[in-house]
């Protein structure tokens, strides 16, 4: 069999753990609270008005149906927005953004009911973060998003288990999906949308997938390992070995290592702003900070540190969280970096220019990314006084993660950030702690608007 037959098969057969259970829950809440907190942002409001109105699918907070395509377009543009959204360390990718939106929609559209539901979020979701490791940071050095490119092949998957479809119409919705993947990283020359649209484009782009196979269109069985297939096109490359993608599949979950963000922005900068920020708990004047060197990986130069001068001075705040002197400039200043940290009027703020103006880098050979994330803040004095934080790990990740109340907290603080009162996120909350255990048909209509 090709990889996509055994991965078909072992979809089929594969068994969720009660602790994937759990992460796909948290999934569902810290999405659902990211859609709302977007729901007036100019960047959704945009995005609406390239879609028609009408439809049986919920695009939470805001009014109205739409077809599931549309429904899962927005709202996975929507939780990925303000890259608040979970992340996978080993790729990164973030499935969450990619595989809950396409699941909520096409279970409305086709009446899925909650426990089918969940076996969907986990096979899409295990799909996605295994398919990042299969050839570490090659998708990234190509030139593309990872979260956009496999996660339209885990979104193919989850729609195909959560319409019901048979063993070759699933593979060709891989099939099909893998011409459907797209999403190049250059929005980090100059700060605009497009990695925003890029799993809500994954999204739809599965569940058409699936919605072509299952009307009996084909897609090629040698997806992954053919000659002009998915890793050539996106990787320069063939693998031959595919143990990261099938060793153990639907018995053993990578989801379960699945990390939640307490910052928004890149995922990599995580570290580095609690090294930060604990320089400033100790009472750090930045007016006193000559220069800033942080240890890093080369893995993350092109997106987080270079050009180094315009990482320094990012043109607005969507730039700015991609900015690792800025992450680190918000930590030593602010003392936090929340949504407001990364705002176009805090981009400008003449403080934290004059101290990302300060932060450089030297690479360190042994770093562990992509497999950890790990912060390093070295701050010289005018004085000569050496301040330095160290972190191994990122925050919210498998090594310190976060717990379910704190991922609740997070989803309430968003549902305020959007206009939602606190007993509709109450509402929302008891919904999704019931809604995967139910033999019933997932329904989100009363969260619309």
């Amino acid at each position: 069999m090709t990889v996509a037959e055994t991965l078909a098969e072992a979809c089929a057969a594969a068994k969720p753990t009660a602790k994937v259970a759990a992460i796909a829950e948290q999934l569902l809440i810290d999405t659902s609270g990211l859609c709302v907190a977007a729901r007036d942002s100019d960047f959704l409001t945009a995005a609406r008005a390239a879609v028609d109105p009408g439809g049986p699918c919920t695009a939470l907070g805001l009014p109205g149906g739409y077809s599931p395509a549309d429904a899962a377009m927005l709202n996975g543009t929507a939780a990925h927005g303000e890259d608040f959204d979970d992340t996978f360390e080993g790729g990164p990718v973030h499935a969450g953004a990619v595989i809950l939106p396409t699941v909520l929609a096409t279970a409305e559209r086709h009446a899925t009911p909650g426990a089918t539901a969940l076996k969907a979020v986990a096979i899409g979701t295990e799909i996605t973060c295994r398919l990042s490791t299969v050839v570490p940071k090659a998708v990234h050095k190509a030139g593309f998003h990872p979260t956009a490119i496999f996660g339209a092949i885990g979104a193919a998957a989850a729609a195909s288990l959560a319409m019901g479809l048979d063993r070759k119409q699933s593979v060709d919705a891989l099939g099909i999906a893998g011409s459907m993947a797209s999403g190049v990283i250059e929005y980090l020359a100059e700060g605009t949308w497009t990695k925003r649209l890029h799993p809500g484009w994954a999204a739809q782009s599965g569940y058409r997938a699936a919605r072509l196979a299952q009307g009996g269109f084909s897609g090629p069985r040698t997806l992954f390992e053919g000659t002009h297939g998915l890793f050539h096109g996106f990787t320069h490359t063939i693998p031959k070995d595919w143990s990261a993608l099938l060793d153990g599949f639907g018995r053993e979950w990578v989801t379960e290592t699945i990390a939640f963000k307490p910052y928004p922005c890149g995922t990599m900068i995580h570290p580095y702003i609690d090294c930060a920020r604990r320089l400033h708990a100790k009472g750090l004047d930045p007016k006193r900070i000559q220069s800033v060197v942080c240890e890093t990986s080369d893995g993350i130069l092109h997106r987080l540190w270079e050009p180094l001068a315009g990482k320094q001075k990012p043109p607005n705040g969507y730039a700015a969280k991609f900015s690792i002197p800025f992450g680190v400039a918000a930590g030593l200043v602010l003392g936090e970096a929340g949504l407001d940290a990364f705002s176009d009027r805090q981009s400008q703020n003449p403080a934290l220019q004059a101290i990302a103006a300060k932060v450089a880098y030297v690479v360190d050979p042994n770093n562990p990314y992509p497999k950890q994330f790990t912060g390093h803040v070295k701050v010289t004095l005018t004085d000569g006084t050496v301040l330095e934080e160290r972190q191994p790990h990122f925050r919210g990740g498998s090594n310190e993660p976060l717990e379910r109340a704190e991922i609740a907290e997070k989803f309430s603080l968003n549902c305020r950030h959007g206009g939602w009162t606190d007993a509709r996120a109450e509402r929302f909350l008891a919904f999704a702690a019931q809604v995967f255990q139910s033999t019933q048909p997932v329904v989100l209509a009363e969260f619309r608007g």
